[in-house]
């Protein structure tokens, strides 16, 4: 007799409402005069956030919302919408055409570097740093530019529960920065990793980093990638359960760039950070947390989101490498 493999999936659950909330308005609590970090300066848009707010929101994938702070605040998500980008374009072209396309490995290089495509033969290897991004985002279905944005916004929508709008000053401000991005593009064209005009799918990958989202939303859109790709307010089925497993294996190995590893270590969760100050955790079967705060770390993430983060995953039992001793069973004679 067969059996689907969903059948056989336990990740456990979270503690009761009340323990996660605490939990949570704990967390914010302990962090919120946390003085370290600065705010981003590359993008002048960016640069004036002010470092004092601080939210955080956890969102069960039964739908119970739990937030704190300034969770409510809104900014761009930035590179976190890589994330969402990825699954998407999963759940439209299939598992095994963009593992040739764009790859699943970390570069152990900055997020912005030329290096991980030149010393791979043209393949940018890892989703999300901006080179694998550019190229997933030029896998994105469509006739037109407008057909093809639309796929993004409308998908990314699916997984907020609610419809998002661009931050028009931070897109034009980051589109005036973004010879990088264009060269990485151009590049990737070279190697013919590309599919798509190279200043299109850049302007449609600035556009999908500069929609504004909260650390709520972060948090529901975090929680439909733990629940089997529903989404908890909407009840919407956004992708389906294999692209979360594929989504959330990716985002474990190089969501937190660099520092992944790190991250795995102390938090132990999948998760994904942008230069905004957002970070999203997801904890499969359970739920996911959505932080927000501006000063970040040397390697570009929230320093009072990682840290917010670290001490929910212990308390709340996220860490999906964590276990207990099975008790043994007695012995008869």
């Amino acid at each position: 007799m067969s059996h689907d493999a969903q059948d056989h999936v336990s990740t456990g659950r979270l503690p009761g409402r009340d323990v996660v909330g605490e939990a949570v308005q704990r967390a914010y609590e302990d962090f919120r005069s946390l003085g370290e970090g600065e705010v981003i300066q590359d993008v002048p848009a960016l640069a004036d956030a002010d470092p004092d707010l601080f939210g955080v929101a956890l969102v069960h994938v039964d739908g119970t919302e739990h937030t704190a702070g300034d969770s409510g605040h809104r900014f761009t998500i930035q590179s976190i919408s890589k994330a969402f980008v990825y699954a998407l374009v999963c759940q439209e072209i299939g598992h095994d055409a963009v593992l040739a396309r764009v790859g699943v490995d970390n570069t152990g290089v900055p997020f912005d570097s030329v290096l991980a495509i030149e010393h791979n033969e043209g393949h940018p290897m890892n989703p999300m740093v901006n080179a694998g991004a550019i190229a997933t985002t030029g896998l994105v279905p469509g006739a037109s530019r407008d057909d093809r944005w639309g796929f993004v916004l409308e998908g990314l929508s699916r997984f907020a529960g609610r419809d998002l709008e661009v931050d028009e000053e931070v897109f034009s401000s980051e589109s005036k920065e973004n010879e990088r991005n264009l060269g990485l593009a151009h590049l990737l064209q070279g190697h013919d990793r590309l599919s798509g005009d190279p200043a299109e799918v850049v302007d449609t990958y600035t556009r999908q980093c500069a929609l504004l989202v909260d650390a709520r939303d972060l948090a529901v859109m975090g929680a439909t990638l733990a629940g089997g790709g529903v989404n908890p307010v909407t009840g919407v089925q956004v992708v389906d359960p294999s692209i979360c497993r594929d989504t959330l294996s990716v985002l474990a190995s190089t969501g937190m760039y660099e520092r992944s590893g790190e991250w795995l270590f102390e938090v132990g969760a999948p998760a994904k950070s942008g230069i905004s100050g957002g970070i999203v955790t997801v904890s499969p079967g359970k739920g996911a947390i959505g932080t927000f705060s501006a000063p970040l770390d040397d390697a570009g993430s929230s320093v009072r989101g990682r840290r917010a983060t670290s001490q929910l995953a212990r308390e709340l039992g996220l860490d999906v490498f964590a276990s207990r001793a099975a008790p043994r069973r007695s012995s008869t004679t």
